[in-house]
C-alpha cells in the first residue's frame, strides 16, 4: 500500500510537470502570436524603409518581420472581413507597414512600450500599434497559472516526503521489538537501520518506476 500510495503521488507530480512543460510551449506560442505594426509615412523614401527593416532584423527581440505594402494591406483587410473601400474611393488609404513579431521573452509591457517609443522617434514612422489589452491580459493569466502550478507542485512534493517518512516510521514501529532486541545485544545504529534503508530505497524505486511507466 505504501508503494501504491507513493506511486500515485509521484504519478500526479510527473503529470503536473508534463503540463508545466507544455504550458510553457503554449505560452511561447501565444506570446509570439502578438504582432507589432509599424505604420510608415506615405512619402517615406524606399531606402529609408529598407534601412529600418534591416535595422529591426538585427535586433535581439525580433523573431520575424514582414513588409506590407498597400496592396498587401488591402488583401489582409479583405481577408479579415472588411468592406472593399475601393468601390467608393479612388485611392488605397491603407498605409504601408512593417509587421514585427517578437520573441516570447520580449513580449512584455515595458519592452513593447520601449520599442514603440523608439520606433515613433523615427522620422518615417507615423504610428506604432500592438494589442495592449491582449498583452496585459496574457501576462496576468500566465502569472496566475504559473503560481497555481507552483503551489500544487510544492503541495505534492510535501505529500511525497510525508508518505516516504511515514512508511519508514511504520516499518520501524512494526519491527520495534526486533530493534530493541538488537540494541540489547550491542548492535550499532547503522547495522539496525541498514535493512530498513535498503527496503525504503527498493520501495521508492518501485514507486518511481510505476509512476514513470504511468506517465509514459
Amino acid at each position: 500500500m505504501a508503494i501504491v500510495g507513493v506511486s500515485l503521488v509521484l504519478f500526479f507530480l510527473g503529470l503536473l510537470g508534463w503540463i508545466a512543460i507544455n504550458s510553457k510551449k503554449l505560452e511561447q506560442y501565444f506570446r509570439e502570436s502578438v504582432e507589432v505594426q509599424i505604420f510608415l509615412k506615405e512619402n517615406a523614401p524606399e531606402k529609408d524603409k529598407k534601412a529600418l527593416q534591416a535595422f529591426l532584423e538585427t535586433q535581439p527581440y525580433t523573431k520575424a518581420i514582414k513588409y506590407s505594402d498597400k496592396e498587401a494591406a488591402k488583401a489582409a483587410w479583405k481577408q479579415s472581413g472588411g468592406e472593399d473601400f475601393m468601390e467608393f474611393l479612388d485611392n488605397n488609404i491603407l498605409p504601408t507597414s512593417l509587421d514585427l513579431t517578437l520573441k516570447s521573452d520580449y513580449v512584455r509591457t515595458d519592452t513593447l512600450q520601449a520599442i514603440k517609443k523608439a520606433m515613433e522617434a523615427n522620422s518615417i514612422v507615423s504610428e506604432v500599434k500592438y494589442p495592449t489589452a491582449v498583452v496585459n491580459k496574457l501576462n496576468e493569466n500566465i502569472k496566475k497559472i504559473s503560481l497555481i502550478i507552483l503551489g500544487i507542485s510544492i503541495l505534492l512534493a510535501i505529500i511525497v516526503i510525508f508518505l516516504i517518512d511515514n512508511t519508514i516510521r511504520l516499518a520501524m514501529f512494526s519491527n520495534r521489538f526486533l530493534i530493541k532486541t538488537m540494541q540489547m545485544v550491542g548492535a550499532t545504529r547503522w547495522f539496525i537501520a541498514k535493512p530498513m534503508n535498503i527496503r525504503a530505497l527498493i520501495n521508492g524505486s518501485l514507486a518511481a518506476g510505476i509512476a514513470i511507466a504511468g506517465n509514459i
